[in-house]
């Protein structure tokens, strides 16, 4: 009889668990078992393993094989188990022979004709396996930037599971993969969509200027072609570059979600996301069987845009409340709770009636007073005061479109962004945030302390217009945005008028 022992990790969400994948080799009758709490999935791993093993060229005991995935009582799942369970079987077997397997860490499908095949989630793999003091991975060569971004692990991407047998046995090592982290970030701001396409709407862009500033959410309203894809799309490229931790998050949760593409090493731009309206609620905030990151977290660090807000079901947009105060959202399972980070710039776009063309000058709305109400109440009260800045979008003016005058670039606003954003950062080095949207309850008193004029306004404005509690502290962080944007160091009576004009919906539509 024989044992041994391959380690391997399972994930939970973007949390990993070192797995000891033990292969015991007795004398009875021909038999292939794996225990340890195996998903579908892993079970299957028995054919791909065994076709495996035997079409490159190795045998297969004909013997009964016992594979236990431990600990035993963690569900196990996916197809990466396929590459540790067939080491532990050549090692066991004395087809393999190598003394330092324990330094490494296994990850990969196989086919059956033995080629290694990408997993998803292979970056908080490693990253898990190098808090447990492992030294080594072998996995897939298609993983192999992704995985080589973490420093202080040795990785090596096996084409073939040929590949993995000679380098262990030494008659022929994997070429270690090495990423430079510090030129990874190359300066891809060419690849957005740039502002200076977008002609008039200087108060939509510097609305989107003072959302990308300060990082807060914002919803615009205008009628049909007035331009809000447009702009939306484009705001991007206004906003910081990630820092090498923020990309890190991202790629691990696109990683995990499998919309990382085989050869890239890390997400350096931020993400946009854009899903339609029909998105059902899970598909948004994430779940299913094996609970997956859904839009909002795949938008973590970068935008998520809504179009047709009212078009979404009530129940995702209801969904997304607690995940926009949190920056993170939990997902509850029989088996399991997992929370993923969700921290993102909602923005939104509507049109304020069914017909689009409420309030328009030049064009007549067609809808009665009873379908503009239960069109624009399908956004909640709740809803509508965790939006920071409502943005009236009009339509462009022909004078504007035939312009020939030349529009400031997305680099010319970029600029001012980031000025803004490295004096939020300096500020609040030591509050565990990093930008106004970011401001708790205490955190305004200390930051955003207001005159006797500046209070009066904002008592003023909030008798008149109903505000809410959360209103008003979404009003005191736009003005503490619009006043790091001219380098102000305290809020003044203008500052918070600006601030005021985008709560101006609020009145105009909801309130009439």
């Amino acid at each position: 009889m024989a044992l041994s022992k391959i380690f391997s990790v399972s994930l939970l969400g973007l949390s990993g668990c070192m797995i000891e994948t033990e292969a015991d080799i007795s004398q009875g009758l021909p038999a292939f078992d794996i225990v340890g709490l195996p998903d579908a999935a892993v079970k299957e791993s028995k054919e791909r393993v065994r076709s495996a093993i035997s079409n490159t060229g190795f045998e297969f005991p004909l013997k009964r094989v016992t594979i236990n995935l431990a600990p035993g009582d963690m569900k196990k799942e996916g197809p990466g188990f396929d590459l540790p369970i067939a080491v532990s079987v050549l090692v066991t077997d004395g087809q393999i022979i190598a003394k330092d397997t324990d330094e490494y860490a296994f990850f990969g499908e196989l086919s059956l004709g033995g080629e290694l095949r990408p997993v998803t989630g292979v970056l908080p793999m490693v990253l898990c396996a190098k808090e447990n003091g492992i030294k080594k991975c072998i996995l897939p060569a298609a993983n192999a930037r992704e995985a080589a971004i973490v420093n202080g692990i040795s990785i090596y991407g096996a084409r073939t599971l040929a590949d993995v047998v000679n380098h262990l046995s030494g008659e022929a090592e994997i070429e270690q993969t090495y990423v430079n982290t510090e030129n990874i970030f190359e300066k891809n701001y060419n690849t957005y969509l740039d502002f200076s396409d977008v002609k008039g709407q200087l108060n939509v862009k510097r609305a989107l200027e003072i959302a990308a500033a300060g990082g807060h959410n914002c919803l615009m309203i205008g009628s049909p072609g007035s331009g809000k894809t447009m702009l939306a799309q484009r705001l991007p490229g206004i906003l910081p570059e990630m820092s090498f931790d923020e990309a890190i998050e991202v790629t691990k949760i696109h990683s995990v979600a499998g919309t990382l593409k085989n050869g890239t090493a890390i997400v350096t731009s931020r993400p946009f996301r854009n899903p339609h309206h029909t998105t059902s609620s899970i598909a948004l905030s994430g779940g299913g069987r094996v609970p997956r990151p859904g839009e909002i977290s795949l938008a973590h660090n970068g935008v998520l845009f809504l179009d047709e807000l009212p078009e979404f079901h009530k129940n995702a947009l209801e969904a997304l409340r607690q995940p926009l105060e949190d920056g993170e959202v939990n997902i509850s399972r029989v088996n399991a709770s997992i929370t993923y980070p969700c921290r993102f710039m909602l923005v939104a776009a509507m049109n304020p009636c069914p017909c689009g063309y409420f309030g328009d000058s030049k064009r007549r709305c067609t809808c009665t007073p009873a379908q503009i109400a239960k069109y624009l109440g399908k956004i909640s009260g709740p809803m509508l005061d965790r939006i920071d800045l409502h943005i009236d979008v009009a339509p462009v003016e022909y004078e504007n479109l035939a312009s020939k005058e030349k529009q400031e670039s997305s680099l010319q606003i970029r600029e001012r962004v980031n000025t803004a954003r490295k004096i939020q950062q300096k500020r609040y080095e030591n509050e565990n945030i990093n930008c106004n949207a970011q401001l708790t309850t205490k955190l305004i008193e200390k930051y955003c302390p207001l005159g006797d004029r500046e209070s009066s306004i904002l008592s003023e404005a909030f008798n008149r217009m109903g505000l809410t509690a959360r209103a008003y502290t979404r009003i005191v962080k736009v003005a503490r945005t619009i006043a790091d944007l001219e380098g102000k160091k305290d809020i003044s009576a203008l500052h918070i008028a600006e601030a005021l004009q985008y709560r101006s919906l609020d009145r105009k539509y909801y309130n009439r």
